[in-house]
């Protein structure tokens, strides 16, 4: 079975391979200490500390294979090769809205680093998918579950 590719830019890749390394160090290293303080607190088999330690233990370790999972699938973007005037993976968009006058942006990114409360918005959602492949000054209507959206792309930039 094929792995798909999940495509990172170089902050993303790094974001993900940080919070692997402090899940691995840091973390592992609390649980063995609270692992180890239940311990000492006798028998097992009723100490509910030491069950929460454990399962705080398996918990990180899902979180662990999980982002070695996506890390061994990523596909590094290189923003020197992609068009600076279109609205792709890794562009941040002005965007203003046709029907209130709001101006605002995104940076469009892959699911892994999607962030709406810092702009960072999937190009699988709605929004970012209808995007995709827009230049500045075109007007994009864009269908939500709430109605259609139209925004006007007023610039389009890359880091």
């Amino acid at each position: 079975m094929g792995k798909d590719k999940n495509y990172l830019s170089h902050a993303g890749y790094e974001k993900l391979r940080k919070e692997l390394e402090r899940l691995k160090t840091v973390c592992r290293r609390e649980i063995a200490k609270d692992l180890e303080k239940a311990r000492g607190h006798g028998d097992l088999s009723e100490n509910a500390e030491y069950d929460a330690a454990k399962e705080a233990q398996a918990l990180n370790e899902k979180k662990i294979a999980d982002l070695e999972e996506r890390l061994s699938s990523v596909q590094i973007l290189d923003d020197i090769i992609m068009p600076k005037d279109e609205a792709l993976l890794g562009a941040t968009v002005r965007l203003k809205d046709l029907s209130t006058g709001e101006e605002f942006e995104y940076t469009l990114v892959s699911e892994l680093e999607a962030d709406f409360d810092q702009g960072k918005i999937s190009v699988t959602s709605p929004v970012g998918k209808s995007l995709l492949g827009h230049k500045k000054k075109e007007i994009v209507e864009i269908k939500v579950p709430a109605g259609v959206l139209k925004y006007k792309i007023m610039n389009i930039t890359r880091q």
